[in-house]
């Protein structure tokens, strides 16, 4: 993963950079090397705002892009949090394209078997076609199955 540490009324020292390489580590373990991460450190310079350190971080994945930001009074924190919530972001895609991984390899699976009872099909519900059962290589004798 690319990581790019860019900085706005901030000077991005490299004790900066290294803190938020450390804390992206976990986010680098789980994504692929092609990833982008822009992680942008600013300073709020209007002084009624007690949260003025703000971090925002943008992951750039194959197909989706996820954002994460969060402001506090030390920038540290603030890259904490953002690594910790952008951590769970990706856990949660990666959940989410597993689970319809599987259930699009289940529904493949399952896509050709109606059940057939006694030459009858069984569609959704009560509905029952007669049909002609047509037998599988399963169903034939050992010696036909090896001519085929």
């Amino acid at each position: 993963m690319r990581i790019d540490v860019k900085g706005r009324n901030l000077p991005v020292s490299d004790g900066l950079r290294e803190h938020v390489a450390k804390r992206f580590q976990k986010i680098d373990r789980q994504v692929s090397e092609l990833a982008e991460l822009e992680v942008e450190l600013f300073e709020e310079r209007n002084p009624a705002i007690t949260d003025s350190q703000v971090a925002e971080a943008t992951l750039h994945l194959k197909g989706v892009t996820l954002r994460a930001r969060e402001a506090s009074p030390d920038i540290a924190h603030s890259i904490n949090v953002v690594s910790e919530e952008l951590s769970r972001q990706v856990k949660r895609h990666r959940d989410k394209r597993r689970r319809r991984r599987e259930a699009r390899a289940a529904a493949e699976r399952s896509n050709g078997a109606v059940p057939v009872l006694n030459g009858e099909v069984v569609l959704e519900g009560d509905v029952v076609l007669e049909a002609e059962v047509i037998p599988t290589l399963d169903d034939l004798p050992p010696d036909v199955s090896s001519a085929a």
